[in-house]
């Protein structure tokens, strides 16, 4: 009866100490500051407080004397919170690039039931009915600004790669009316392609990427050799592609008169519900439509959940061995202060504050790993270049991301490893029976 007591309370232990980190990694950062607040006031205004601040003090103070045994757990730690905000930083550029895609005010459209541009196919009659459709801005010679578009995948050879060793583009065919539904992309090198010729234009992305992207160049995409006339730059999932004329590229890859979208401007993001509706209602169209930030939004997210998730995995298996070496750590040191703590509550401290006092001298050693492996994901990673596979089509350029609230997530991981590393030897230093500390030592 006695073990499955003793087991009970075991399990219990362990199932608040994971619901106390599960609600430590959800709390925002005024709660935990907050809390912060509250010991501070506790360790200077009431006794217990001010005998947990003495012997934290004295521990804190030798620190220099255990340098080796501390620089575990900082450099364990730190090496936890650089791997994690990097995985994390990946996954927030790559969203964040696909997010500054669209807006409100610009529709795509696709055929129905299709997940991607690349999956839908819109014949001309079809094309022909959306444009003229209420809702969609006009140019000033009063054409509607709605841009029919070819999107296949065609394979170059990547900068650094061996000979035979190629990556997948994203070749966009557009007309002229693509840069008015796209007025962020802007030519910073060379010139625009001339309708019917196989001339393309480069984005910035997809330049870095793949070689052969200069100005005058011959790249062969399908079976043509094709020139590259320009260089421009979205600020955006654009950066990724190749654009060149709808028709050649059609030709090229025996698409006929068919498109695979329509991405349109509308006169006010207002007028969307209503254009919507009047495609949904068209007995001629089997289409669906949605604003082209909703669009890059839902392509974003599969990707992002699956590179946190390995983020969290790796960082998981990390912090494992981060809490190990903490545990070890501090209980060498519990047992290096035995006779120090034994003498300190033979002389009145309770158990309570050397628990504190061991907790805030591990809290203090993950604050510190938490802080360098920060900055060192800061450092290394922030707006590092890194291309991913994206909609199933072509390679995706996008820089890594270091957010503030990343580098907050990660300290609060490294301030969760020290809690639990520190602990058991925190408990064991207050439960350590005085008389035979004192005996042994």
């Amino acid at each position: 009866m006695k073990k499955f007591l003793s087991f009970l309370r075991g399990l219990v232990t362990f199932l608040g100490l994971i619901a106390g980190l599960a609600l430590w990694a959800a709390a925002p950062w005024p709660v935990l500051l907050g809390l912060a607040a509250l010991i501070a006031l506790w360790m200077l205004l009431t006794r217990s407080g001010k005998q947990a601040a003495s012997v934290a003090g004295v521990g804190i103070s030798t620190l220099s004397q255990r340098l080796g045994s501390s620089s575990v757990v900082v450099i364990g730690i730190a090496g936890v919170v650089a791997v994690l905000v990097a995985m994390l930083s990946m996954a927030e550029g790559y969203q964040q690039t696909l997010r500054r895609t669209g807006s409100e005010d610009s529709v795509i459209v696709l055929r129905g039931a299709s997940a991607a541009e690349v999956m839908s196919t819109l014949d001309l009659a079809s094309i022909n009915v959306i444009e003229q459709a209420p809702g969609i801005a006009r140019s000033a010679d009063g054409r509607p600004l709605a841009s029919p578009e070819t999107v296949v995948a065609a394979n170059l050879p990547i900068q650094g790669g061996g000979p035979d060793e190629d990556g997948s583009v994203q070749l966009r065919g557009v007309g002229d009316r693509a840069w008015q539904v796209r007025p962020q992309v802007k030519i910073v090198e060379g010139r625009k392609f001339e309708t019917g010729k196989r001339e393309v234009v480069v984005g910035s992305g997809a330049r870095r990427q793949f070689r052969g992207m200069e100005v005058g160049k011959q790249i062969r995409l399908g079976n043509e050799q094709w020139t590259v006339v320009g260089i421009f730059k979205s600020g955006d999932a654009m950066d990724s592609e190749l654009w060149a004329d709808a028709e050649m590229v059609a030709s090229t890859y025996r698409r006929g008169a068919s498109r695979n979208a329509v991405i349109a401007k509308l006169t006010d993001a207002k007028q969307f519900k209503a254009f919507k509706a009047t495609l949904a209602g068209d007995p001629r169209l089997q289409v669906d439509t949605t604003t082209t930030a909703e669009y890059f939004a839902k392509q974003s997210e599969g990707m992002t959940k699956v590179i946190r998730i390995i983020g969290i995995v790796v960082g998981s298996i990390m912090g494992i061995g981060a809490v190990f070496g903490a545990l070890n750590t501090m209980f060498a040191t519990v047992a290096t202060r035995a006779r120090e703590i034994a003498t300190l509550r033979a002389i009145g401290f309770r158990g309570f504050p050397v628990v504190v006092a061991v907790m805030l001298e591990t809290m203090l050693l993950a604050l510190l790993g938490g802080l360098i492996g920060g900055l060192l994901a800061y450092l290394i990673f922030n707006g590092k270049g890194a291309s991913t596979i994206a909609g199933g089509v072509g390679q995706l350029s996008f820089d890594f991301r270091v957010t503030g609230e990343l580098l907050w997530s990660g300290l609060k991981w490294a301030l969760a490893i020290g809690f639990i590393g520190g602990l058991f030897p925190a408990l064991r230093a207050a439960t350590l029976p005085v008389t035979s500390a004192l005996r042994d030592s």
